[in-house]
């Protein structure tokens, strides 16, 4: 790869006009689909152009960047490049899960109006980890993410500790609170209202329900109830 000095050398005057030049045509060389793993290594050593964070993201994407180049690079950039580079396809599914752990490791620290745009446009991985926002506009917002899927939303609800907010809001939303699973899930949670339950059990098939309940961790009263009003036996 010819070297970033010897393409920058334009002979203007400027300092500000030669570093846009130089960003421009890196920028440019980036953009090539057939540049190889080789060159972006080089241009990775180049202090000056990795200055930019347009180019950090564009060596990032690159789908031949070396992961050993890749992975350092991730931790540099900002939370929305780091979103954005979890959802391009063509970016390596190690390299997208690196930057949604990233992510994720850093919501503590990221500023709520930020934590909701990303609750609304980040990936499904990225949502799930939002659900247990203690700001319930993020958690909502979390859970109409259209890249949520039913698989992150049981594991939200089955490990760790789930917030009550979390549980009533799945409860009771248009989509989730219909799924089949989600609802087992639901009856397996011991912060699931009596009253939603109850309308669970009742629209699952008794032989599910029983099974469910076994292993629930549904307080004891309302166990006890549940299995009487649906006739079932007690647990052995």
């Amino acid at each position: 790869m010819e070297s970033h000095e010897n393409r920058c050398s334009t002979g203007i005057s400027e300092a500000g006009t030669d570093l846009r030049v130089s960003q421009d045509s890196t920028l440019a060389l980036l953009q090539r689909a057939d540049l190889p793993a080789t060159d972006i290594e080089q241009l990775a050593k180049d202090s000056a152009a990795m200055a930019s964070r347009k180019v950090r993201v564009a060596v990032v994407k690159h789908p031949h960047t070396p992961r050993h180049v890749a992975l350092p690079t991730l931790r540099l950039l900002f939370t929305f490049d780091l979103m954005n580079v979890a959802l391009v396809p063509t970016v390596p599914p190690d390299i997208k899960n690196a930057a949604e752990d990233v992510l994720i490791n850093r919501i503590e620290s990221i500023a709520s109006g930020e934590r909701l745009a990303l609750a609304r446009r980040a990936s499904g991985k990225v949502a799930c980890a939002l659900l247990g926002d203690t700001d319930p506009r993020v958690m909502s917002t979390a859970l109409d993410n259209p890249r949520l899927t039913e698989v992150l939303l049981i594991k939200a609800l089955s490990g760790g500790a789930p917030t009550p907010q979390l549980i009533e809001a799945v409860c009771h939303h248009s989509k989730w609170s219909l799924r089949r699973d989600v609802r087992i899930a639901l009856l397996r949670s011991e912060k699931t209202s009596l009253a939603c339950a109850l309308t669970f059990a009742r629209e699952l098939p008794a032989t599910v329900v029983r099974d469910v309940l076994h292993g629930s961790l549904l307080p004891a009263r309302t166990l006890r109830y549940l299995r009487a009003e649906l006739k079932l036996p007690e647990s052995d």
